[in-house]
């Protein structure tokens, strides 16, 4: 078909001309002279000798590193409690009440509330010689607790015996007896002592409800409330034996219903049929009486007229 073009477009389809050949620049794989490969044996004198080769050094795993730094921070915790135990002296505290038999330990305060107003609210129990708020040394912040030291030691014991759960500033308090210098080997909370038993360990060791253990109010008032939840419970037995009582009675008794309904219709229906015989007699009485309406109330009459006709 290119045949039949025109020679401008025959010129278009001319081929060109060839790429001209070039030598390589490196000879071909298959001319050049390799040496060969050899073995290691030379280079065996400047190996390092194994017995002078170190033991391998072990990297401890990340459970076992966890492990070491509990195990030394619990070291460390450990010896500082026995520096600190051992310097703890509550008998040469500058600040402490006077007679440790008259003081009143009490926790849960609200960190708002003044010692005007601790004076105030457990002054009701007997004069107060002394009041001492625990604060912070560092920034000055309450830290929750105070000591109440009374003028008489009967004073104390009642407020011991009745203050305690007393609401002061929207909290609840809890009172105590001061345990540091009348209990021999007495330690603080901080100092791995205290009676609370909320953060000894983990949650299989820890108690639910935070409180003295030792509290008999607590176990009081433990059982106050199951008698009171007993008696609830029986009241509410009353009420459902009464109800299924009330629910036995002829008024709620389906059956019996039922049987009254049923002779309440026969006896309606007595009646009725009654009524429609006393009307045919009344009337046959009206025609033999000629119109005398009044003669079947009166059976004398009703023989008399029945005579008559």
């Amino acid at each position: 078909m290119t045949q039949f073009l025109p020679p401008n477009l025959l010129a278009l389809f001319a081929p060109r001309d060839p790429i001209p050949f070039l030598p390589p620049p490196d000879k071909l794989p298959h001319e050049k002279k390799n040496r060969g490969y050899q073995g290691v044996g030379a280079f065996i004198k400047y190996f390092e000798d194994p017995k002078d080769t170190p033991p391998p050094t072990r990297v401890e795993t990340r459970d076992e590193r966890l492990e070491r730094r509990r195990r030394e921070r619990a070291e460390q915790v450990a010896y500082k409690l026995e520096q600190e135990i051992a310097v703890w002296d509550p008998h040469n505290i500058p600040i402490a009440t006077g007679d440790p038999f008259k003081t009143l330990f009490v926790a849960r305060i609200n960190y708002d509330t003044s010692e005007f107003k601790l004076r105030r609210e457990f002054e009701v129990y007997g004069p107060i010689k002394k009041i001492v708020v625990s604060h912070n040394t560092i920034n000055g912040k309450p830290r929750g607790y105070a000591f109440i030291e009374y003028e008489h030691e009967r004073d104390m014991h009642s407020a011991y015996k009745h203050a305690d759960g007393k609401k002061i500033d929207g909290r609840r308090v809890l009172v105590d007896v001061e345990r540091a210098r009348t209990v021999k080997g007495w330690l603080p909370r901080r100092l791995g002592g205290g009676l609370g038993g909320t953060r000894r360990g983990g949650p299989d060791v820890n108690i639910k409800h935070s409180g003295r253990e030792d509290n008999e109010r607590e176990r009081e008032r433990y059982r106050l409330e199951t008698e009171r939840e007993a008696a609830r419970a029986s009241r509410g037995n009353r009420d459902r034996d009464r109800r299924d009582r009330t629910r036995n009675y002829p008024d709620y008794n389906e059956d019996y219903i039922a049987e009254n309904i049923a002779i309440k219709y026969e006896d309606a229906e007595k009646i009725v049929k009654k009524q429609e015989r006393d009307r045919d007699l009344g009337n046959g009485h009206m025609y033999n009486n000629y119109g005398n309406h009044d003669n079947h109330n009166n059976p004398e009459e009703e023989e008399e007229g029945e005579d008559y006709s």
